[in-house]
């Protein structure tokens, strides 16, 4: 089994002072720090996904703003087994390198983590299941928002409990403590 790690949109506009903040992504970040560090000590492969908008009304992630920009706490580093791959969907397969990256790795397994739950770290462990890899979801290791329809607002608690159980189709869902335990 190899594995990597793909670290999703963990960018500047879901923090304080970003245009489309999360509910406590740091949080979320401190974890994923976590296991970015047991990553980097073991040599295996890291994938930071990027998500850069391209759409014409896009609030968020607009091209070569400060707000797009990966979190300075996650700052890649220049080694041939760390990647940026840099999407338009929130499907970080879609239309990207993402699958080219992980094939010339002999990636089979992946551990997921990042933001948003609801969005795009849905789309891309679905998918990545759905190629065959088995993904572990870092539960603790992801934010996401409040979401509304018609009257009603979702808190963003009950939006990443209610993801991550449905997930738990495509990946297994672990704490980041436990997962590193299990290591």
């Amino acid at each position: 089994m190899t594995e990597a790690l793909l670290i999703i949109d963990v960018q500047n506009d879901y923090f304080a002072g970003g245009t489309m903040q999360l509910e406590k992504p740091e949080v979320a970040l401190n974890q994923i720090e976590r296991v970015l560090n047991r990553f980097r000590k073991t040599g295996k492969t890291i994938v930071f996904i990027q998500h850069v908008a391209k759409i014409a009304n896009a609030t968020f992630f607009l091209e070569n703003t400060f707000g797009a920009a990966i979190h300075s706490a996650l700052t890649p580093k220049n080694h041939g087994n760390e990647f940026i791959v840099q999407k338009n969907f929130p499907n970080s397969f879609l239309q990207t390198r993402l699958q080219e990256v992980l094939k010339s790795n002999q990636i089979d397994s992946l551990v997921i983590c990042g933001m948003m739950t609801h969005m795009c770290v849905d789309s891309t462990t679905r998918q990545a299941a759905e190629l065959s890899y088995r993904c572990t979801l870092l539960g603790d290791g992801c934010a996401t928002k409040d979401l509304v329809i018609e009257d009603d607002t979702i808190q963003a608690d009950q939006v990443q409990t209610s993801f991550l159980a449905a997930l738990q189709s495509f990946a297994k869902v672990r704490t980041t403590s436990d997962y590193l335990q299990e290591q």
